[in-house]
């Protein structure tokens, strides 16, 4: 594996592309590397970027939990670009920065709640090819969250999954943008580690 991106980048330009790297200079300091790669397609890049920031939009599920969600989603399928992205998000969103590090190991953590381990575990399941939700475990999180938290969970999921699987085959990894505010390293999983 290399550090080079499966489709080389090209230049970023127009008037949209300027919007873009301003909005992306606003959101987390600087131009992603990935978005030279997107930029081949702009149509997939601009859907992409307004179905992410309607998502953000959205509040029927608690923020935490949707923050939560997320990162399990991209930790189970393998996204570096996504774990990293959305840890940057939640220190600026003022999350608690150690539950935000330990959500690629959740299951060995003792730092999260009977519920946020739920949502975790649902995340995980929906993002397993195939897809491995229970009827028990959604009986749960339906109980807990109600109908509309439970669709929102679910579509954010899934919205992360379209995410985390084209940056994986594109070749897009972790940008750095943790590390270059200073955030400590996302705990990983060992070798011998494994989702139950």
């Amino acid at each position: 594996m290399t550090d080079q991106t499966r489709i080389p980048p090209t230049e970023v330009t127009g008037a949209f592309g300027a919007l873009v790297k301003v909005a992306a200079r606003r959101a987390v300091g600087r131009v992603p590397n990935s978005l030279g790669v997107l930029w081949h397609h702009k149509a997939i890049l601009r859907d992409s970027l307004r179905i992410g920031r309607r998502t953000e939009a959205w509040h029927e599920l608690d923020q935490d939990l949707a923050s939560y969600a997320a990162m399990a989603a991209a930790a189970t399928v393998g996204c570096s670009f996504c774990l990293d992205l959305h840890y940057f998000q939640a220190h600026n969103h003022h999350l608690d920065e150690a539950k935000v590090r330990a959500v690629p190991l959740w299951r060995e953590s003792s730092l999260f709640t009977p519920l946020e381990r739920r949502v975790m575990e649902y995340a995980e399941a929906a993002s397993q090819t195939p897809p491995a939700v229970t009827d028990e475990l959604s009986a749960a999180l339906l109980a807990e969250l109600g109908p509309a938290a439970l669709i929102e969970l679910a579509a954010r999921v899934g919205f992360m999954n379209m995410t985390a699987r084209t940056n994986i085959a594109l070749g897009i990894r972790s940008d750095g943008f943790a590390e270059s505010c200073g955030l400590p390293p996302l705990e990983v999983r060992s070798a011998g580690s494994t989702a139950a």
